[in-house]
């Protein structure tokens, strides 16, 4: 029997999954990072020790399998995270800056002064923000000792973390990437999938740093025999949260994914157009396959899962994040308790970096139970809104949402996300859809798959959790929500002297 080898790099974590060719997962491992903060706003990792993780866990699941069994490897990663090494030998010359990281906030501001905020969204689909790439790399080349004379050299390297992966494990043959991961640069054209010029000279970046652009699915080059005890073909390569659309088979326009983590993160599917968002979404490449590219809309909200983080660390209400459940069906509703979790202001479509978390309606009878209600309906609630702003981009309703990640998992909250929009929500069985995502573009790229029909076949439903509620409950409820945020908003000129 074939297998699929998914490699996953995260933010904290190096994952690797072997999947069979029904998408099933065989063989797991998993080992932890470290970030590191050296200062306030910045958020570093050690691109080596992430390249060593990355390995140890590839052959810890590929244990007791003959490197021969593995049919291909499929790459997902943290998006937007910035690598620069050697491309003598790949030794990185700093740490890497992850994708969380703020120090280059002053240059985003200076480049809106500047007026390059259209020309950025015209051609990238991007807003002018520190979370992307580009100003991370631009820092790195200002603060490496001859970095920029050394990149026009062609002595170095960029990617983000999908294309050090691969450096490494073709023994510095291969330097690329895919349309997902550079459409996250702030330096690639989405419309004409090739890197900017114009671009590039705004950030005055050497185009011999960058790497090469091939498609997401298909052979791109094979891994150093030494690693595994064989070259294994490196057939798929996508961010995490294309991978996990991908994964959740979200292949046709108006197809939706939302994904619970510590943020939320929701991508639609909008086929072969690049639509302009005019509700303050991204407008992102999905995936690049059998010569066709299609793309998404993104949006996201800071706060998923780090809500309930919330109630363990900094109210101490649960023990662990498992228990907020059980807590919150222990009362029958929230008491009028609406909670507004705007703790690093709020994502899309306000982006409100001056918004502040409000608790609301409280009353001597309000307790834990009602607390912790509030904060699993606040995810959810974040989650229409970003909806809402997707179906008056793409003009088109929505009629499901696929769900996935840690927080997919509460039933509560994903009934109560069912009856908020409207749609039925829908929980795969296997709920691996970043590395799923990656194995599958993996498996179409070397032939294991025909195609999207095939892939869609595989996708198992868990559980549908339908709308109980009314369209009168729903729209009052939603009201009710916006005035909350439009308080959150307030504050600072409420809170103002």
């Amino acid at each position: 029997m074939s297998y699929l080898l998914a490699l996953d790099q995260g933010t904290t974590s190096s994952r690797a999954i072997v999947f069979d060719h029904h998408g099933q997962p065989v063989a797991r491992a998993q080992q932890e990072l470290a970030l590191h903060y050296p200062h306030p706003g910045w958020v570093e990792t050690d691109a080596r020790a992430l390249w060593q993780a990355q390995l140890a866990v590839a052959r810890a699941a590929m244990h007791g399998l003959a490197p021969q069994s593995i049919k291909a490897i499929g790459m997902t990663n943290q998006r937007e995270t910035t690598v620069l090494w050697e491309r003598d030998g790949g030794a990185p010359l700093a740490n890497a800056i992850v994708w969380q990281d703020r120090r280059t906030a002053a240059i985003c501001e200076r480049l809106r002064e500047a007026g390059h905020a259209e020309l950025i969204t015209s051609r990238t689909g991007l807003v002018i923000d520190p979370y992307f790439s580009a100003t991370k790399l631009a820092w790195l080349l200002d603060h490496v000792p001859d970095g920029r004379a050394r990149a026009a050299r062609g002595e170095l390297c960029f990617g983000t973390v999908d294309s050090y992966l691969l450096f490494m494990l073709t023994g510095g043959r291969l330097h690329v990437t895919d349309p997902s991961n550079a459409a996250r640069t702030m330096l690639f054209n989405i419309h004409t999938c090739a890197w900017d010029d114009e671009l590039l000279a705004l950030f005055d970046i050497a185009p011999q740093l960058l790497p090469e652009v091939v498609p997401s699915s298909g052979v791109c080059g094979y891994t150093d025999a030494a690693l595994f005890g064989a070259p294994i073909a490196i057939a798929g390569i996508a961010g995490d949260q294309q991978a996990a659309t991908f994964g959740q088979a979200c292949h046709h326009p108006g197809m939706a994914k939302n994904t619970y983590g510590t943020g939320c993160f929701m991508l639609q599917n909008t086929g072969a157009e690049a639509r302009a968002s005019q509700h303050r979404l991204l407008t992102t490449v999905g995936w690049q396959a059998g010569g066709q590219t299609t793309y998404l809309l993104e949006a996201s909200v800071f706060m998923g899962g780090a809500t309930v983080q919330w109630l363990r660390d900094s109210l101490g209400i649960i023990g662990h994040s498992g228990e907020v459940e059980a807590l919150a069906a222990s009362v029958p509703d929230t008491g009028g308790v609406l909670m507004v979790p705007a703790f690093t202001g709020l994502g899309a479509p306000y982006w409100d970096a001056g918004a502040r978390a409000t608790l609301l309606g409280m009353t001597r009878a309000t307790g834990r139970g009602q607390i912790a209600r509030a904060a699993l309906e606040s995810i959810a609630l974040q989650s229409a809104d970003l909806m809402h702003a997707m179906e008056l981009d793409a003009g088109t309703p929505l009629h499901e949402l696929r769900v996935d990640g840690g927080a997919s998992a509460n039933d509560l909250l994903m009934q109560f996300q069912a009856d908020v929009l409207g749609v039925p929500v829908l929980r795969p069985r296997v709920t691996e859809t970043t590395a799923l995502g990656a194995a599958y573009l993996a498996g179409l790229g070397c032939g294991v798959w025909s195609g999207l029909d095939e892939i869609g076949a595989h996708w198992k439903l868990d559980r549908a959790f339908e709308p109980r509620r009314s369209d009168d409950w729903r729209g009052a409820t939603l009201a009710r929500w916006r005035r909350a945020v439009a308080l959150t908003r307030s504050w600072q000129e409420q809170a103002a002297p």
